[in-house]
């Protein structure tokens, strides 16, 4: 028998590398942080300082914009311990610049360094270390200046003590970066981008000084905001608002009973009439720009305050229906929310996950609208006006589009479970996995805007099939028909008028099986309908996989919390056992797939827009070939053997959840 040369690419046990320390970081920085500039690793290091003002221990933050294209960042905290760590074995200093998982964001429990913090991930600063070409952390605390340097994240100049002499200052942490060029696409940082990140500290901490430093111009701008959120809107508004601002805060007692001492939010709202709304929100002064679930608390009290008022006062014209959007159409905001354990949407931090958020804005900003509303009658009926009048043109906009569309409908599917509304803002299909999911989606779902359709059993690989046989599958036609849209090529002209909903949403089981189907659905809508991803009409609903059940404790009732995956999981039993419930005394259920999720539990975690997770899929022009190029390996039939060579590859990789 014929040995196998082995001079060609063998696959064994020596051929499995595994990444140590800060190697991940360094072989994938964009799973870390954003490639296209420093910003984001430096922000970093800001968001530390910031956090020990946020703590209550420092007043100023310093940033220095150096002429060699190194940044220092200054805080008057309480400088990072350097003493020895006690399991670790190495000084406490080191461990947070060079390992992924090491930082004091980490101690939740009673009197933790930070109980309300912008890290949950704990990746931070070691990922701007990882980053630098060199990195110098100078810590004054304790009587001692300690001081040491890293090159790529390690190690270089090993931590030095000495004791403190006249002229030093007594507490804080001066880090100096370089960042690494060779790992963004400009090494330049965005002025106007770290300009507003500096002032929006100041204006999410009043009475802090922020101040930026440019050695090259030798140019210094301070900030500090003693009026806080009201100042910097009215500041920052194109236009003037129509009513006066509304501004409040609300933070949960120590004895809530829902949500942890101190957690809650700040807000200022102003509505204006003409120009672009000016939004931002922040979590632990992290700047959220994609938004997220405390945003969607903000809207849903804003909505749930005015409805309440119309109603109260009869102001809706017959036939109006008062959408959220028409509220807050017209809002402009700054919203600061404080909460335990921050769920993100990706390490860079962008987007606000935790579910418990809506609910937390929500139930602060909602009683104290209703309450300011009643108290400013005259203010509350502008308000009503502006809001009706949007749901009134967004009604007619609806009804031309139907006008337009009337003739010559094609017979919908029968199992289609059609929404009230004509939107295309608002409504939405589920192409759902499964007869018992679909029929807990149709209990479960709102009947205004969303429609369900259930898919019986794997959908056909259309990959290689010819666009006038793709009728010939039952389940192809049926969502070809119920989307509005004939099959087309990239290039083609394509009519979309006829198009019924504003979002098609792929939904299946969280497991191999429901992962296939996404992939089957993918492989449809990029093949046959690509137009409709190119204008953003697909998405990808992400059901939790886990169910934890923590028991009542002291006041607070007993819950039931959802995780998208063990990271989520975990971090829910960090928050319980800061409730004082330890890890074992909550009970954890495993989702095998949507059918087990009863209607609630499916509004609640999967259909909600407030608390959902739904990926837009999304693919820029650079993306399309390379994207082709990978489908034809996955689902071309002659592509066996290019198959195998990938899992061969990356199957060390995955975490098979069967």
């Amino acid at each position: 028998m014929a040995s196998k040369n082995t001079s060609t690419s063998e696959y064994a046990e020596s051929s499995i590398r595994v990444l140590k320390g800060l190697e991940p970081v360094k072989q994938r920085p964009g799973m870390y942080t954003r490639t296209d500039n420093p910003l984001h690793i430096i922000q970093e290091v800001i968001d530390n300082a910031a956090d020990e003002a946020l703590a209550g221990f420092g007043k100023k933050i310093r940033v220095y914009l150096h002429t060699d294209g190194s940044i220092s960042v200054e805080d008057d905290g309480r400088g990072i311990p350097f003493g020895m760590h006690p399991e670790e074995h190495a000084p406490v200093v080191e461990l947070v610049f060079t390992r992924l998982h090491a930082g004091g964001k980490f101690d939740k429990g009673q009197g933790g360094a930070y109980s309300f913090s912008g890290g949950l991930h704990g990746v931070g600063v070691s990922v701007t270390n990882a980053l630098s070409t060199r990195m110098e952390v100078t810590v004054h605390r304790d009587g001692s200046v300690a001081s040491m340097a890293f090159a790529g994240g390690d190690v270089v100049e090993p931590l030095q003590v000495r004791p403190m002499v006249s002229g030093d200052r007594k507490q804080g942490t001066t880090v100096r970066v370089w960042p690494d060029a060779k790992y963004f696409e400009s090494s330049h940082l965005p002025m106007g981008e770290l300009v507003h990140l500096l002032r929006s500290k100041a204006v999410l901490m009043p009475g802090v000084s922020v101040q930026l430093t440019q050695d090259k111009n030798r140019e210094t701008q301070t900030w500090q905001y003693k009026g806080g959120l009201k100042d910097y809107l009215l500041q920052t508004l194109p236009v003037d608002p129509v009513i006066p601002v509304f501004e409040g805060e609300g933070f949960a007692g120590r004895n809530d009973d829902h949500f942890a001492e101190g957690e809650g939010a700040s807000w200022c709202v102003a509505f204006t009439d003409e120009g672009q709304p000016v939004r931002e929100s922040y979590v632990n002064l992290i700047p959220t720009t994609a938004g997220g679930t405390h945003e969607s608390g903000l809207r849903d009290g804003l909505f749930q305050a005015v409805k309440s008022f119309i109603e109260l006062h009869s102001l809706l014209p017959k036939g109006v229906k008062l959408m959220p959007e028409d509220v807050f159409a017209r809002a402009s905001y700054v919203l600061s929310a404080k909460v335990l354990d921050p769920q993100f949407q990706g390490q860079i931090k962008e987007r606000l996950n935790s579910r418990d958020a809506v609910r937390l804005v929500s139930g602060m900003v909602r009683p104290a609208l209703e309450l300011w509303l009643n108290q400013n009658v005259e203010y509350g009926k502008k308000l009503a006006e502006i809001a009706i009048k949007a749901a009134q043109t967004r009604q007619r906009a609806g009804q031309k589009v139907e006008k337009r569309k009337g003739s010559g409908v094609a017979v919908l599917p029968g199992k289609l479970t059609d929404c009230e509304s004509k939107d295309l803002a608002y409504n939405e299909v589920f192409l759902v996995e499964g007869d018992s999911a679909g029929g807990s989606a149709k209990m479960g779902r709102d009947k205004e805007t969303q429609a369900i359709l259930p898919l019986r059993g794997k959908v056909l690989n259309t990959w290689e099939v010819d666009r006038d046989r793709l009728f010939a599958n039952t389940e192809i036609h049926d969502i070809s028909v119920a989307i509005g849209v004939d099959p087309h090529g990239p290039d083609d002209e394509v009519d979309l008028s006829g198009l019924r909903y504003g979002k098609i949403c792929i939904l299946s089981d969280a497991d191999v099986d429901g992962s296939h189907i996404q992939v089957l659905l993918l492989t449809l809508f990029f093949k046959h309908f690509p137009q409709l991803i190119d204008k953003g009409h697909v998405c990808v609903a992400r059901p939790p996989l886990f169910r934890v059940d923590i028991p009542a404790r002291g006041k607070k009732p007993a819950a039931k919390v959802y995780a998208l995956d063990e990271a989520e999981m975990h971090a829910i039993f960090d928050k319980a056992a800061k409730d004082g419930v330890p890890r074992e005394k909550c009970q954890i259920s495993r989702f095998k797939g949507l059918g087990e999720m009863n209607a609630e539990q499916l509004w609640e975690t999967t259909l909600n827009p407030d608390t959902r997770r739904l990926l837009p899929v999304r693919l820029s022009q650079t993306d399309v070939l390379q994207t082709r190029e990978v489908m034809t390996q996955l689902m071309g039939k002659g592509e066996a053997a290019a198959r195998r060579d990938l899992m061969e590859l990356h199957g060390h990789e995955v975490e098979i959840d069967i």
